[in-house]
Order: C-alpha cells, then sequence, then structure tokens
C-alpha cells in the first residue's frame, strides 16, 4: 500500500547515511569485516557504544555499534546466573545479542579487542552470519571515539556534497522553467537530477509529459495509481450551510481532501507522486532506482515549479480580466472596457519559439498541445502580462505600454509601438509585421518604429518575390544591375554615374538604355526609378565591384 506520509522531509536534506565500505576504507581505523554481508547499499547513520547485555532498548536504529565486550564473562559465563551452576553457553547467549541488535535495526556491530578480548569470539562471528551482521574487528590501536569522529566526518562530507547536489538541481530546474518549453524542461531537468523518471498527469489522470527512461509496465501502472491517490476526487465547490464536515465522504460537485504526497516501492523502484494543485488535479510522478537523501527536495522544488506552470491565478485582476471579456463579447468596445484592465495605453507583442517544442498529446485534433499553453504562460509571466492569446504556433501578449519588452532567450519577438486601445488593431498588426521582420534578420527582438518605411508594411516574402521578378530580365548581367542601381542612387546622372563606375558617359548611357529595352519600363518615370530602387534594395543586388570600362 502507498505510504502518503513518507515524502514528507524537512526542507534541507537530513545527514546522509555513511556507507560502510566508506569507513572501512579509511586506513587509520584499520577496521576489518569478518562476518555478516557486505556491499555498497550497506550504510550506517551514526556510531553508539555500549557494554550493555541488551542494548535493544537504547538503539535507535541505522548504528554502528560498538562494543569491547565487557559484558560477556558475567553474562555467558559457565555457571553465574542459573540453578545448578549451569548458565547459557556462548552460542545461546550471542545468538540472543545478535539478534536483539538486528531487531533493533542495528546496521553493523564493531567489537574491540582491547582491553578485555584478545580475539573476537567465535560463537558471536558465527551468530552474526546466521543473522545477516555485518561484524567488524576493531584493531587495539583503535579507539572507539576515532571510529565515532570518523563517521561523523563522512556525514559532514556526504552532507556538504548533497547540499550542493540540491542548489544545483534547484538552480538548473529555475533555469528550465524559464525556458520556451518550460514544462518539459523542468521534468527533463528533474529526470537526470534522480537519475529516474519523471512524469506529469493531467486532472483527469491523462499521461501528459514525462522525461528519463521508461519504466517496466508494471511501475508505469503503479505510478498512475499512486498519482489516483494524491488526486482529490470531485471539484471545488464553494462553501455552503449544508457542506459536508470533516471525515463526511465526498459528495457530487465536492473535492474529496486527499494526500499532498505519497510514496511506495514497486519492484525495487521507489516511486513518488506530488499533488501539484488541489482544485486542478495536476500530479507530478517520480521514479528513481534509489532513493538519496536530497532527492524529496530536488522533487519539491520541481513540484512547486509545475504548480505554478500549471495553476490558474485567482485574484481581483483575474476577475477583472474575465468582466472584460465578457463585455467584449457582449459588444463593448476596447476603449469601454480597457480601463478594467488597469493602463492606458499598450503595446502588442507577437512571439514564436526558435525551437517548436516537444510533441504532447493533444486533447482534441487540431488543438494546441499542453506544452504549447505552457510555454505561452511562462512568456506571458516573462512579459509581465497575463492576456495571452496562442495561435497555432504564434503567441500574442497584451502587455501595458510601461512594461517595456526585452529579448528573450528561445523567443523571437515583434513588438508594436504604444497605443490606446481603440488602436489595438492597428497594433496587432504592427507586432506583426516586426515579428515577420524578425524573423528575416534573425533578430531576437523587432520593434515597430514610429517612423516606419512603407517598405516595412510589405510582408518580406511577397516583397523578394516581386523584386527578383521585376529585376530578371537583367539579373544575368551583373554591369546592368550595378550600374542602373549607382545611376539611380545618383539621382540619374550621366557623368557622376560615369565617374562612380570608371567607365565613359557614352558607356552609361548605352546600358541605361539596354535596361530600359529589357525591363520594358520608362525609367524617366519617377514612380518606376523608385519601384526599381526598392526592388534593388530588397534583393540586394548591384552591390559588387564597380564594373570595369568596355
Amino acid at each position: 500500500m502507498p505510504d502518503p506520509s513518507s515524502p514528507a522531509a524537512p526542507a534541507v536534506p537530513p545527514t546522509p547515511p555513511v556507507p560502510l565500505s566508506a569507513l572501512l576504507a579509511r586506513e587509520d581505523l584499520a577496521l576489518r569485516q569478518i562476518a555478516g554481508p557486505a556491499g555498497p547499499d550497506i550504510v550506517i547513520h551514526w556510531a553508539h557504544t555500549s557494554e550493555m547485555a541488551d542494548p535493544y532498548p537504547y538503539l535507535l536504529g541505522g548504528e554502528l555499534l560498538l562494543t569491547a565486550g565487557v559484558q560477556i564473562p558475567e553474562a555467558a559465563g559457565t555457571g553465574a546466573g542459573a540453578p545448578g551452576g549451569a548458565g547459557p553457553g556462548p552460542e545461546k547467549y550471542f545468538d540472543d545479542y545478535v539478534s536483539r541488535i538486528v531487531a533493533a535495526g542495528g546496521a553493523a556491530l564493531g567489537f574491540g579487542l582491547a582491553p578485555v578480548h584478545d580475539t573476537v569470539p567465535p560463537a558471536l562471528v558465527a551468530a552474526c552470519d546466521r543473522h545477516g551482521l555485518p561484524l567488524l574487528e576493531v584493531p587495539p590501536q583503535t579507539t572507539f571515539s576515532g571510529v565515532a569522529r570518523a563517521v561523523w566526518q563522512l556525514m559532514a562530507q556526504a552532507r556538504l556534497a548533497e547540499l550542493r547536489r540540491v542548489t544545483e538541481a534547484q538552480q538548473s530546474l529555475a533555469a528550465a522553467a524559464a525556458r520556451p518549453d518550460p514544462m518539459p524542461s523542468v521534468l527533463r531537468q528533474l529526470a537526470q537530477r534522480v537519475a529516474g523518471w519523471a512524469v506529469l498527469y493531467g486532472p483527469d489522470g491523462t499521461h501528459l509529459a514525462a522525461a528519463g527512461r521508461g519504466p517496466e509496465s508494471e511501475v508505469r501502472e503503479a505510478m498512475a495509481e499512486l498519482a489516483r491517490v494524491v488526486r482529490p476526487v470531485g471539484t471545488a465547490a464553494a462553501p455552503s450551510a449544508d457542506a459536508p464536515q470533516p471525515g463526511a465522504p465526498a459528495g457530487p460537485g465536492r473535492t474529496r481532501p486527499a494526500p499532498s504526497s505519497a510514496a511506495e516501492t514497486v519492484a525495487g523502484t521507489h516511486l513518488a507522486a506530488y499533488a501539484l494543485n488541489p482544485v486542478q488535479g495536476f500530479v507530478l510522478g517520480v521514479a528513481s532506482p534509489r532513493r538519496d537523501p536530497g532527492d524529496h527536495t530536488i522533487a519539491s522544488v520541481a513540484a512547486v515549479l509545475l504548480s505554478l506552470l500549471t495553476g490558474e491565478h485567482h485574484s481581483g485582476a483575474g476577475a477583472a480580466r474575465s468582466s472584460a471579456l465578457v463585455r467584449l463579447l457582449l459588444g463593448a468596445a476596447p476603449e469601454a472596457v480597457a480601463p478594467l484592465l488597469g493602463d492606458d495605453r499598450w503595446i502588442v507583442v507577437h512571439a514564436r519559439p526558435d525551437a517548436p517544442a516537444p510533441e504532447a498529446k493533444r486533447p482534441h485534433p487540431g488543438g494546441t498541445g499542453p506544452h504549447d499553453a505552457m510555454a505561452a504562460a511562462a512568456l506571458g509571466a516573462a512579459l509581465g502580462s497575463a492576456l495571452v492569446d496562442l495561435e497555432e504556433g504564434a503567441v500574442r501578449v497584451l502587455v501595458p505600454a510601461d512594461r517595456e519588452p526585452a529579448p528573450l532567450p528561445g523567443w523571437t519577438l515583434g513588438v508594436s509601438a504604444p497605443v490606446l486601445p481603440g488602436d489595438w488593431p492597428a497594433a496587432d498588426a504592427q507586432a506583426a509585421r516586426a515579428l515577420t521582420r524578425a524573423r528575416a534578420t534573425r533578430a531576437p527582438l523587432v520593434r515597430h518604429g514610429e517612423r516606419t518605411g512603407l517598405a516595412d508594411l510589405v510582408p518580406a516574402e511577397q516583397a523578394e518575390l516581386h523584386a527578383r521578378t521585376l529585376l530578371a530580365p537583367i539579373a544575368g548581367t551583373p554591369a546592368l544591375v550595378e550600374t542602373l542601381r549607382t545611376w539611380l542612387s545618383l539621382h540619374g546622372s550621366w557623368d557622376r554615374t560615369a565617374v562612380a563606375l570608371s567607365v565613359h558617359r557614352n558607356t552609361v548611357r548605352q546600358r541605361i538604355a539596354r535596361c530600359t529595352a529589357l525591363l520594358d519600363a520608362d525609367l524617366d518615370d519617377p514612380d518606376v526609378r523608385m519601384e526599381l530602387w526598392f526592388a534593388l534594395q530588397r534583393t540586394g543586388q548591384g552591390r559588387a565591384a564597380p564594373a570595369r570600362a568596355e
């Protein structure tokens, strides 16, 4: 059964346990394991010294129990403590002694060779092998206090490493949440940091996104079941006089209380589920082959970030936005509803991600997937506005004019000029043209200037196509293209063009006459000259070195 209280750990990871192998590797201690299992999975949480015949009441679990065997001569003597002079034999005594340590959760036993015993009793060795308790031989030159100090030193080193790991994970998760595809980026980072699998479930249990190496089907099914444990049943309802009392079953329209997290181990894989939002029902699932002390802290940070990405903002501002939307739908003019949004002047931002988000399971054919929605919400948060419209592959954001948009990593932005609400449609067109220009020039952000040229009003693709078509008759003759460009730039001056091209003025006249014939255009007409100049600038032709004299 899932344990709902298991993941509830302190915000700061506890002191990590120390592998027994690390303690045995300390040459200054010269410890030697002489019985019991060995391996990297055997860990100790602290060291404790006791000479009690029954240490069970004094152990918390996970200890390396250190003893010099002071109690053995009295408790395991041949004649003391039993009627008729027959006391318990060594085998019976040590079997009871070791079984009590194992029952208390002791991790290992250290036996000192001084000052009472010269060797470890064979019956103790046999009992530790029988009960699976690691037995260490502590040489005479090694004090118990030295062993305890070594344990704490190793714990301090492990704690420092774990804190560094958690800090680095927090930073990487925060950076992932700021990316254009925040939800899959956070899941990828989480899966990488816990060396496992991270999955996000929707309110209806739908598998929205996942990252990391997927586990076996048995583990997947167990994770989905664990997610149902923390997902509330029903939907949130406003409190009323007939609201159920605590502990009463949830009725229609009411939310059943559920734990915020739950944990379980299936097929050697550690599972944990975290409820992201008690109202909406999103759940984060994490599966990992091991459970390190800092994993819960790392997963909790990811859960908080995903809660922000998936949560709705229920506030006075949200109510105002809802009122503005209703009034617009009922026929109100934009300038009439703008005061509800709180600002007089606005800018429109059009944005496209530099790289497409990973494929996600879409709730409806042709609709926008959850990755796109989360990316759009993250963009709006970065720009300081919740007024976000997600179209197919593009995002539009209505931003108060006092919030100056800046380039954002992973996005290409087009920004309109500040306008009043009545000019929102015009600003929308400005932002669209600015985005087109930004993508054409590979600039991260382009603003619509107050003195935009007429050429900027024509879509770049259409303008370039028209320019290439217009100049096609002379495009194969660079000398004609260069002469036409220079002649137009010098306002039709024959002499200045000849000097600029280092050719005779008659050569200029011949080339211009040839252009007139090939283009079938009147070059004395200023409209024709303007259109040709626009075409030359758009295509970039005629910018080679000046033609040589013929």
